[in-house]
């Protein structure tokens, strides 16, 4: 249903609250008519009257009954979502693509992080999870309705920034040049692989470089979400150096 009708599920009162203040387009919410006198889900509900959103309460135990959440949510939200097309997609600064990421918890974590550090857009290649469903959606904490998500081929989407003078990089655990020393400064793709096996070789062949976050414990790799996390706020740290002004002189 999420890709033909183009409508996706949130469920939780953050996650509503978030869609609203992103302006999301709404279908409608649905209350549990039982949480109707909580004060937090009174507001909540008045904005999305504000908004023009169709409010309807429910009996006990309906949304419990629809939900994907183990723990039961008072109120859920059907609302439209748009992919963003790879050649819309900006090309002047960092953008992660996940290619064949299948956990929708390490996806979300992706999105969040790469909202807080200022990545241009998030794209998903191969045979990842989708950006839309319930876990994915919990898991980005409202960050999937703040920045470009796209949904393409790995090939497509390293044409589309290659044509457009960007540099890609394929993470690897070991070969690669220290993410502190790739200048994130211009504009750069990063390519995140799956959680189990990273990225193939053929993946690996169609990036213009490799990069590696040097680790010195005893484990074998980072996760998924952490290695792309790690490398989008390097990237934020260099951009912030880059444009700081100078200090002003002391004598």
């Amino acid at each position: 249903m999420r890709w033909s009708e183009g409508v996706c599920v949130l469920e939780g009162p953050d996650l509503v609250d978030a869609a609203l203040a992103a302006g999301v387009e709404f279908e409608a919410v649905y209350v549990d008519g039982d949480s109707m006198g909580d004060r937090e889900l009174e507001g909540l509900t008045t904005r999305a009257h504000d908004r023009g959103v169709r409010v309807f309460s429910l009996g006990p135990g309906v949304l419990a009954r629809v939900a994907d959440a183990q723990t039961p949510q008072p109120v859920l939200a059907a609302v439209r979502f748009s992919v963003t097309a790879i050649d819309s997609l900006p090309t002047d600064g960092l953008v992660l693509v996940l290619h064949d990421v299948r956990d929708p918890g390490n996806a979300g974590t992706i999105i969040r992080s790469a909202d807080a550090a200022g990545v241009l857009a998030v794209v998903f290649t191969g045979q990842s999870v989708d950006p839309y469903n319930p876990k994915t959606l919990r898991a980005t904490a409202g960050s999937v309705f703040h920045l470009p998500i796209a949904v393409a081929s790995l090939a497509e989407t390293l044409d589309r920034f290659h044509d457009a003078g960007a540099r890609s990089y394929a993470t690897v655990v070991r070969g690669g040049v220290s993410y502190r020393d790739v200048d994130f400064t211009t504009p750069a793709v990063v390519v995140i692989g799956n959680e189990a096996v990273g990225l193939d070789d053929e993946s690996v062949a169609r990036c213009r470089g490799m990069v590696s976050i040097p680790m010195h414990g005893r484990g074998e790799s980072l996760n998924a979400g952490v290695a792309a996390s790690i490398i989008a706020f390097e990237a934020l740290h260099q951009r912030e150096d880059a444009t700081s002004a100078p200090p002003p002189p002391s004598l």
